[in-house]
């Protein structure tokens, strides 16, 4: 029977009665007894004794045993080694390795300071399986052997804030989780927080937008008791947007994040988002400014000196949109435009929060292509293919933008250029609703386990299957179309949201985007300054964050602007991508 000693300071000490291990104590034996309302007398007869060391070195230690006690009973560790009474929701020994090496006690100073939280975001705690007495007089589930693993995962972004698991919110991670409990993938113990079994993933995506690959490194159950097909299992136990290819045994070192050489994303959208500023539009006018603010003539494009464009509703306007193709000539502006951001450069316009001097905004662009345009009904669609080695918050959004933007214009492609440089601007970002994370690259690892993988068969115990969306191809083409393209074109077929963005950036007459101008130069009414304030900012729209129906956003934002560049800290922004 084990008893528990409570002790003023908190401290939890314990003993036991029979056939115990002595339990050394640096307090005299009274003391201890007093604060526990139990007397010495009550100690003996429940069959405790006392022992006092003589040696004076030893600060009068206390010796409380088993009158049972056999001399081959290894004592335990002072009290000083004794740790505290496990919190709820956390496993004393289990997934902290730190922990299983005790530590010092803290001094008097560090008692009195306030604690600061830990797993701050982290889902800790927050399953109730029972009481913990009972766990510890009845029968314990027999461990599993946990082994470290790859989940190849897919899925559409909408409704879900975001992959990492949040406290509260529903995330794409979370519901993978909750599957892999319920499958027994992950056992009880570990329920109640991922950290215990080391879960990472190699892209943190935000809010909204959709992956048909990315890999989630755990420790998993990966034999079940009564489940012969976990793949099977765990995409039961998932929502349909929400799908995972395989689950691969990788080695111990693996993490989904660190072993991640590149990845790819798709940014597609309308083409008649590449149609000229309409003529008397914000835009058109800003652009028609040679550099020393003066007005110029305004050009009206041909497009829009056409007959069609007579004074239309928005709805017939944004029908002849529709309708429109991009020419050749227009479509090779926009590859030019992209081929300027290939290579190393430094991309600090190209996301928030950060400056020219912070070196993680250095990054390596390897491909940029745009295939040729394809036809959903009455609308052509342009997409354009990412390949870097990483991204940064929005940083594809805002690429797209600049690019978009720049094409429509008419803007020089040096302009990118420039943006590579130390003065910042304002980028605004293209909807969410276009962005999708092919899938990341494991090239390295792959070619790390290659030579391991000699001598072995798929399925021996020492294989290590390489890293391989293209196995599954078939599968996540057919879920791309069905969950994430076809909600894409029911969205903007809906909603117009392109045409909204377009007719959003139009409207705006502000100094902030004069850098789009026919010499491709940064003029100084367009650079921000730390701590002076803009006169007429341009202001984004939460909206245009949106992978789903906006129509709640769009009653909320009415004079609210989307404001993240002064709330997120640099920890997130660091994490974060896309």
């Amino acid at each position: 029977m084990l008893r528990v000693l409570h002790f003023p300071s908190h401290r939890v000490l314990s003993y036991r009665a029979t056939n115990a291990s002595p339990l050394t104590l640096r307090s005299p034996f009274r003391q201890i007894f007093a604060s526990t309302g139990m007397s010495e007398a009550e100690a003996t007869g429940a069959g405790l004794k006392r022992s006092v060391d003589e040696d004076p070195s030893s600060s009068k230690r206390v010796r409380i045993e088993s009158e049972n006690a056999t001399p081959e009973d290894t004592p335990v560790p002072d009290a000083k080694d004794v740790e505290p009474e496990a919190k709820e929701g956390v496993e004393p020994d289990g997934g902290n390795e730190k922990g299983k090496k005790g530590g010092k006690a803290k001094g008097k100073q560090g008692k009195d300071k306030k604690a600061k939280p830990k797993g701050k975001g982290r889902r800790r705690g927050t399953r109730q399986d029972g009481s913990g007495d009972e766990g510890e007089s009845g029968p314990k589930t027999p461990r599993l052997p946990k082994r470290q693993c790859a989940l190849l995962i897919g899925f559409c972004g909408t409704g879900c804030n975001g992959m990492q698991i949040q406290p509260n919110v529903r995330t794409i991670e979370g519901v993978l989780f909750d599957a892999l409990v319920k499958a027994g993938a992950v056992s009880q113990d570990n329920a109640d927080d991922p950290v215990k079994v080391n879960l990472g993933r190699a892209a943190r995506t935000d809010a909204g937008v959709h992956a048909a690959g990315n890999v989630v490194s755990m420790k998993l159950i990966t034999e079940v008791p009564g489940v012969s097909d976990l793949k099977g299992r765990i995409n039961e136990l998932l929502p349909p947007e929400i799908r995972l290819w395989s689950i691969l045994r990788v080695q111990n070192s693996f993490s989904a994040r660190t072993f991640c050489d590149s990845r790819k994303y798709t940014y597609t959208f309308p083409s008649y988002v590449l149609l000229p500023p309409k003529p008397g539009s914000g835009l058109h006018k800003t652009f028609n400014l040679n550099p020393s603010g003066e007005s110029a003539e305004p050009a009206v494009h041909p497009l829009w000196s056409s007959s069609l464009q007579e004074p239309t509703s928005r709805e017939e306007d944004l029908e002849w949109k529709r309708r429109w193709r991009v020419d050749p000539e227009r479509l090779q502006v926009l590859r030019d435009i992209a081929q300027r951001f290939e290579g190393s450069h430094n991309f600090h316009n190209f996301t928030v929060g950060r400056d020219f001097s912070d070196r993680s905004t250095q990054r390596f662009m390897k491909k940029v292509e745009i295939p040729d345009p394809v036809v959903h009904g009455n609308t052509e669609w342009i997409s354009v293919l990412w390949h870097g080695q990483s991204f940064m918050l929005h940083q594809v959004r805002k690429m797209m933008s600049v690019m978009v933007l720049a094409c429509r214009t008419g803007t020089p492609p040096q302009i990118i250029d420039e943006l590579y440089g130390p003065r910042t601007v304002f980028v605004p970002k293209m909807p969410s609703l276009g962005l999708l994370l092919e899938y990341p690259i494991f090239d390295g690892y792959n070619r790390r386990v290659a030579p391991v993988n000699q001598g072995h068969q798929p399925g021996d115990a020492e294989y290590r299957p390489p890293i391989d969306f293209e196995v599954h191809r078939a599968e996540i083409d057919a879920f791309k179309q069905e969950f994430i393209y076809k909600g894409i074109r029911e969205i903007e077929g809906s909603d117009g949201v392109f045409d909204a963005w377009v007719r959003h950036i139009d409207s705006y007459a502000g100094g902030d985007l004069g850098y789009f101008n026919p010499k491709g130069v940064i003029p100084s009414t367009a650079v921000l300054k730390k701590g002076e304030r803009r006169e007429n900012p341009f202001r984004e729209k939460k909206r245009f964050d949106a992978t789903g129906k906006a129509d709640k956003l769009i009653k909320e934002e009415e004079e609210e602007e989307a404001s993240e560049e002064e709330t997120l800290d640099k920890a997130k922004l660091a994490d974060m991508e896309g």
